[in-house]
């Protein structure tokens, strides 16, 4: 049986079709659009910004059905449950693709995540496990373990793309842009107060980036070397150095400070980029519920 996931984040809009397996899902086709919901003053998203959304999410859900998907869930996250207009844009896109838009908690996305993650490991580490899922518009710290599932989880209102609309000016960013907007995230952090796991687990596009640079497992180095990449070279050059698309390597300064912080805050154990995250937790949810 196929199921798809629709992903409708603050930086992109992603397709995951999968299937099940003795051990998991496995991956049939992904699709990643870059899309940025960038809004009003007062967190209004712009009704061209819908309507592209909404053409973007049909085209998914074609494409997915065109892959035997059945059924095909479609989900939301920060920047568009912060949204004045959310039902307006949810409307939209049920009428242009034919399915809802599940507008999901902050809770619900840490759980989520937290489940794709561990379901793509091929055997899950013994004790509490930490994951850390930078989004665009807010980023997800979560503890617990492959048996008892999530303890104890955060949703802070940081993520890379609402840090780069704030902060980010110059290109290559600003010393003292880049030391904003790490003031801004240790700021988010400083009421957070997390269990310190044995292993964490890194989910989202900005440690999918790094997962090139590093392998499985990152050390602090790998972070450095690409920030200096970052910091020395325009985005389109640090672009061609990295092998990156130019969207993500704009929202990958912002990203990569929010995940080292993140990181700290959960105190520094080994750190792996897993395979799965929110995706692959929406689809096993959906699995689940009809076997």
């Amino acid at each position: 049986m196929r199921c798809a996931c629709v992903d409708i984040g603050t930086n992109t809009t992603r397709l995951l079709v999968a299937e099940r397996t003795d051990d998991g899902v496995r991956e049939v086709v992904a699709v990643r659009r870059f899309m940025r919901l960038t809004c009003a003053a007062d967190g209004t998203i712009p009704a061209a910004t819908v309507a592209g959304v909404a053409e973007l999410v049909a085209a998914h859900v074609r494409l997915a059905r065109e892959h035997g998907a059945l059924p095909v869930h479609a989900v939301a996250t920060a920047a568009i449950r912060q949204a004045p207009n959310r039902d307006e844009l949810c409307r939209a896109v049920q009428d242009a693709a034919g399915v809802p838009v599940e507008v999901l908690t902050g809770e619900q996305e840490a759980a989520l995540a937290f489940a794709g993650a561990l379901a793509s490991l091929e055997r899950p580490p013994g004790g509490l496990i930490g994951v850390i899922d930078v989004g665009g518009g807010s980023s997800e710290l979560v503890t617990g373990t492959a048996g008892q599932g999530v303890t104890w989880s955060a949703s802070l209102a940081v993520g890379s793309g609402v840090l780069a609309e704030r902060h980010l000016r110059s290109d290559p960013p600003a010393l003292e842009e880049l030391a904003a907007v790490r003031a801004e995230v240790d700021a988010a952090l400083a009421g957070v107060h997390a269990p310190v796991p044995l292993a964490v687990l890194a989910v989202g596009g900005s440690a999918t980036a790094l997962a090139g640079e590093a392998g499985g497992e990152l050390a602090p180095e790998t972070i450095a070397r690409v920030l200096s990449v970052l910091i020395e070279h325009p985005a389109a050059d640090a672009a061609r150095r990295l092998g990156l698309h130019i969207e993500r390597v704009k929202l990958l300064p912002t990203g990569l400070l929010v995940l080292e912080a993140a990181w700290e805050a959960l105190g520094g154990a080994p750190l792996r980029v897993a395979r799965g995250g929110l995706r692959e937790g929406v689809v096993l949810r959906a699995l689940a519920a009809r076997s």
